[in-house]
């Protein structure tokens, strides 16, 4: 029965992995193209074009397809919530429901609404409400984004709530809290901002292939023009919350900090590792990253904004550095179980209604009182560790991070670059004779979204073997259900998502093939 449920987690990691990479293939591009649809729309508005106004219905036809596909795939992932991780979803869904259940109530019934309007609208309502309504959808969709990225980064930073003895469940204190931590805030403006980056390459990689083919060459320039300035605009910032989620993860997840930098032996004056080949994934034979290219003291800076700072490594972080105030996990671990035995002691006091047991451990368990004041500070905040089996578990896929690293940074450096150059390109009226430029455009929309995937696999598995971090581990989390039921449903779904991605891409093609209506 273990090894069953053992297999369930495996299988149940496996399908949440898959939904949600397929999820985040249309996200992005309707994040920002729907923003540049209402910036289109609006020059229509000003101008009484009737040119902005086939142009904005051309790329709404676009984000239409995509946003039609995207719901099915991000109302499975929240329904799996509850079918494969019901112990993850009972211990933390008074917290974890609570951003959801306005995403559904607020921002998506809001998109859903004035999407509607936006579609279906046109010489049905005045231009000046259709327009209210385009942007509505749009900022609808972002603040979808915003709540679900709350959800999220609770999971990396679990702040704002209380553990009750009594349910065995964490509960909110503060919503704000919850809302507003450093680790959320961050989290929406570097996933927004690389969204409107890649929805920014679309737009203008579709039109370098008119340009291409001699075809609608107005509309390419125009929406190259918007695009371009847009997406070079968002990509800096990108660069900028994407510095600032370096700082944050050293400070509380710095496990996957070091994982991403293949820093097995922590330093001060820490360089940062711009190239290098990684292939240990063993933290005790792995080697720092051989033919690297580093930037002195870079790391140190980036991280704790001191170029002397000391930047644990993956053996600091397991072993323990009393000299640099670290414990080890296996000292971690022990504190963990103590927490999981007192919890157990609750339970059998209970189950034979022996009250002064019970109640010493709800002294434990109250930071109210001396005795749980320490308990909670130096025990409760290590429960995870408590299941686990051994200090390597703590340790994530070292080579996968270091790549989806420098995959994400280079790209993003790589977008800035090219951004810019079609800008002044286009600004220059240079753009149709520098044929290598547009091609190199259109490759960008698959590296943008290879970039985009890199920063989920880097967040998602950078935590492991976390559902909460530091509180719950997966091995815990998941629902205990035969693990048949989830391998079948896992290939179930890879059909039925694979065949929803060409849907989309074959539309796309269609659509973009037979460009806009005819004047």
């Amino acid at each position: 029965m273990i090894t069953d449920y053992l297999q369930t987690v495996d299988w149940s990691r496996a399908q949440f992995a898959l939904t949600a990479i397929y999820h985040w293939f249309f996200v992005p591009l309707t994040l920002g193209l729907s923003v540049i649809i209402a910036i289109m729309e609006t020059l229509y508005y000003r101008t009484k074009d009737e040119f902005w106004l086939r142009t904005t219905k051309f790329w709404m036809r676009l984000f239409g397809v995509n946003f039609a596909i995207g719901v099915a795939t991000g109302i499975i992932l929240e329904f799996e919530f509850g079918t494969n991780w019901s112990n993850y979803s009972y211990f933390v869904g008074d917290i974890f429901g609570a951003p959801l259940a306005v995403e559904g109530i607020l921002a998506f019934f809001m998109e859903s609404t004035f999407i509607a309007v936006m579609f279906f609208g046109w010489n049905r309502v005045s231009k000046g409400f259709h327009l209210t309504a385009t942007w509505l959808t749009a900022v609808g969709a972002n603040l979808s984004a915003l709540w679900i990225l709350v959800a999220n980064a609770w999971m990396q930073y679990p702040t704002g709530c209380t553990f009750n003895l009594e349910t065995v469940r964490n509960e909110m204190t503060s919503f704000a809290a919850v809302a507003l931590s450093p680790v959320a805030v961050n989290k929406f403006l570097h996933t927004v901002t690389s969204s409107f980056t890649l929805a920014a390459l679309f737009v203008v990689g579709v039109s370098a292939w008119y340009l291409l083919k001699g075809r609608e060459t107005r509309m390419a320039k125009k929406s190259i023009s918007i695009a371009s300035a847009f997406g070079l605009l968002f990509a800096l910032l990108t660069a900028h919350t994407g510095d600032k989620s370096g700082a944050i993860i050293g400070r509380v997840q710095p496990m996957k900090l070091a994982a991403m930098e293949a820093l097995y032996e922590g330093r001060t004056h820490c360089p940062l590792t711009a190239f290098g080949v990684v292939c240990a994934d063993d933290y005790k034979t792995g080697e720092q990253a051989r033919l690297k290219v580093e930037i002195p003291s870079l790391l140190s800076m980036l991280t704790f904004r001191d170029a002397g700072a000391f930047v644990p490594g993956i053996r600091d972080l397991v072993e323990g550095n009393p000299s640099q105030g670290i414990i080890s996990t296996a000292e971690k671990m022990e504190r963990g179980r103590r927490v999981v035995a007192e919890l157990r002691r609750f339970k059998e006091a209970r189950a034979v209604n022996d009250q002064e047991e019970a109640a010493a451990v709800k002294r434990l368990f109250d930071p109210s009182t001396s005795e749980g004041e320490v308990f909670m500070r130096d025990y409760y905040p290590y429960l995870g560790y408590g299941y686990l089996s051994s200090p390597e578990e703590v340790v994530p896929h070292v080579p996968l991070l270091f790549y989806s690293f420098r995959l994400m940074v280079g790209a993003g450096t790589l977008f800035i670059l090219i951004l810019a150059l079609v800008w002044w390109s286009n600004r220059k009226n240079l753009l149709e004779k520098r044929r290598w430029l547009l091609h190199t455009v259109l490759w960008c929309i698959p590296l943008a979204y290879l970039a985009s995937q890199a920063g989920w696999v880097l967040a998602e598995v950078g935590r492991q073997p976390w559902a909460i971090q530091d509180l719950m581990p997966v091995s815990v989390a998941a629902s205990k259900i035969p693990s048949a039921s989830v391998s079948v449903t896992f290939f179930i779904f890879v059909v039925l998502f694979t065949a929803l991605l060409i849907a989309d891409i074959s539309i796309l093609v269609r659509q973009i093939k037979s460009g806009p209506e005819k004047e």
